[in-house]
């Protein structure tokens, strides 16, 4: 396990580095050594490390979203108001049904079987979008209109939405019916899941923001009670809806909301520990993409992926209206929507496992949206975020998240 960290690390920051000499996003390269390391081409990562790639990759999450939360700033959403709501579920709705209407026709497979595959590839990647939106968030980019804020919240609520739909179809292809109370539990898991995030970041606020408690001691707190929370909701499973990530995130809001100079030197903390949470979220998740999978599917799988996020496109669209975007400010809200990676790594194989008929399509259309979106969507916003969204300029240097582990 420690000779395969090891790889993982030193390639991971190579990949990166080379991609970026490239002019390509540092994810592309990092994505790239994992597929060569995992099982379906060298094979170089120990059975014990790819068993546990799943914790690895939430622990990476966990960390980028309690660094969201704590520079998120509740003001800014509601000065969005409605649009910042939307995106929380309508984009997704729409590429799931461009995924129903073209599935079926381009690919053979039965409208539920196209439900299930649009649960997998409609939820975007809080992994590739959250570090970005926080980079712009920190130098200005967006800032006039919350367009940063926007596009970090939404993704983070998209994928608590599109995992509910995604278990509400797999039900129904084994034989269940399609329940009501699995919708309903949607916005009551965010509720919740918020609710219960804001209330404990702003009692640890108190608490955190003492001289005796050296910072090290309070990243290992903070990171401790995260681990928690995220295991609340599998303890809570079946009893009571409630997001984790979601909890994770809202501590970090309630803790900024309390004390901005302790947040603000958590985030800074944070920033470090994602530099290398990033390469190993990115390098894991391409080691779980199988190649031939992909190869086998040919161009329709690939119009398949790319029809439905014209769908997504219109459904961001859609959710601007009304909201005094200019034109530029919402091509880039759409660029930066369509990412996927995380999600579609972690279920993909779900269905396959489940025994389900469409499963072996469902895990070859997964892979090729995070092979097509990733690179697409990170270097979507990487080029067009300078032209696209004017910049507010502070009178104090921003603190800086660096967007891709350089050597």
């Amino acid at each position: 396990m420690l000779t395969s960290l090891a790889l993982i690390l030193l390639l991971g920051f190579f990949g990166s580095a080379v991609a970026q000499k490239l002019h390509l996003p540092g994810l592309l390269g990092m994505l790239l050594v994992g597929i060569l390391l995992g099982p379906s081409q060298l094979n170089l990562l120990s059975p014990s490390m790819l068993s546990i790639s799943a914790d690895l990759r939430q622990l990476a999450l966990i960390i980028i979203l309690t660094r969201a939360g704590l520079s998120l700033d509740l003001a800014d959403l509601k000065r969005v108001g409605r649009p910042a709501l939307l995106m929380c579920f309508v984009p997704a709705c729409f590429e799931i049904f461009g995924m129903v209407l073209l599935a079926p026709r381009l690919l053979g497979i039965s409208t539920l079987d196209a439900a299930i595959m649009g649960a997998v590839v409609a939820a975007v990647s809080p992994a590739v979008i959250v570090p970005r939106m926080i980079r712009l968030m920190d130098e200005g980019w967006g800032a006039e209109k919350s367009i940063p804020q926007l596009i970090l919240a939404g993704a983070s609520v998209d994928d608590v939405f599109v995992i509910v739909l995604f278990t509400a179809f797999t039900g129904m292809a084994q034989g269940g019916s399609f329940s009501p109370v699995a919708l309903l539990s949607v916005p009551v898991s965010i509720v919740l899941g918020l609710a219960a995030g804001l209330g404990l970041g702003t009692g640890l606020a108190r608490w955190l923001d003492r001289p005796a408690l050296r910072l090290p001691v309070q990243v290992l707190l903070l990171l401790s009670l995260a681990f928690l929370l995220v295991e609340g909701e599998n303890r809570l499973e079946g009893l009571i809806p409630f997001s984790g990530l979601l909890a994770v995130m809202g501590t970090g809001i309630g803790l900024q909301r309390r004390s901005k100079a302790c947040a603000k030197a958590l985030s800074g903390a944070f920033s470090t520990l994602w530099v290398g949470a990033e390469v190993i979220l990115f390098v894991l998740v391409g080691a779980e993409v199988d190649v031939r999978y992909a190869a086998a599917a040919g161009a329709m799988a690939v119009i398949t992926v790319l029809g439905a996020l014209c769908f997504r496109a219109v459904g961001v669209c859609v959710c601007l209206l009304g909201s005094g975007f200019s034109l530029r400010e919402k091509l880039f809200c759409i660029l930066s929507y369509l990412p996927k990676a995380t999600v579609q790594a972690a279920i993909g194989g779900v269905p396959l496992a489940m025994g389900l008929g469409c499963g072996e399509i469902v895990l070859t259309v997964a892979v090729i949206a995070i092979l097509v979106t990733a690179p697409l969507g990170a270097l979507g916003i990487e080029l067009s975020y300078r032209t696209l969204l004017s910049r507010e300029v502070t009178s104090t240097a921003p603190e800086e998240l660096p967007p891709e582990p350089t050597l």
